[in-house]
């Protein structure tokens, strides 16, 4: 494990002193110049729709399976399978393009590429999630980066700002890493904060 890796991990384990669980989620992360082109196409609608809760640009991420409530245990058993999975895989071509809602509430970008080795690369992750003795019983990947959540009873403003993203096309972009992500801040009426636990590159050993 690297310094900056062990540093998050132990940052991890020492603000949840109270309880040794931490939230997790194993995902993607578009680089800084596809976040940075969303995120000038999304002004006029920052604008638009100041109360709705926007995530952080640098947390923005592609979910491919979320685990939940874990002990912290349980991550030093995802490490190894996950590490070795991304060495066997090559990147990934995506874009991030048009836009949508799910339930009326929570706003999103979808991702389009290669949707075929994206699918192929959750079912893996989920895979080694499985073998590793952890249940997973998540909904099948439905591949988009969530942007925004309006605020209770507000059934307009994600349904609206969602056509602001019609016609967008972002640049193609690669895989770079593969992450094992940890929220353990702001389960409360607040945002919710995301910290890299370990990230993993794709080192094209495999198809």
């Amino acid at each position: 494990m690297t310094e900056r890796a062990r540093t998050g991990y132990e940052d991890l384990v020492n603000e949840k002193t109270q309880a040794a669980t931490v939230r997790v989620f194993i995902a993607l992360a578009p680089p800084d110049d596809a976040k940075e082109e969303l995120e000038q196409r999304l002004q006029p609608t920052y604008a638009a729709y100041p109360r709705m809760r926007w995530n952080r640009i640098e947390d923005w991420h592609i979910t491919l399976a979320f685990l939940g409530e874990l002990p912290v245990t349980a991550l030093e058993l995802l490490r190894p399978p996950l590490a070795e999975l991304a060495r066997a895989r090559q990147p990934l071509r995506l874009a991030l393009r048009g836009g949508g809602h799910f339930d009326e509430r929570v706003l999103w970008t979808g991702i389009d590429g290669d949707l075929e080795g994206l699918h192929l690369l959750a079912s893996e992750v989920r895979a080694a999630v499985t073998d590793c003795g952890i249940p997973f019983h998540g909904r099948p990947l439905r591949p988009h980066l969530t942007l925004a959540r309006s605020r209770r009873h507000d059934t307009t403003s994600a349904v609206e700002a969602a056509t602001g993203l019609d016609g967008f096309t972002g640049r193609p972009w690669e895989t770079r890493r593969l992450h094992l992500v940890g929220s353990n801040t702001g389960r409360g009426p607040g945002p919710i904060h995301y910290r890299d636990i370990q990230a993993w590159s794709f080192e094209g050993g495999g198809a």
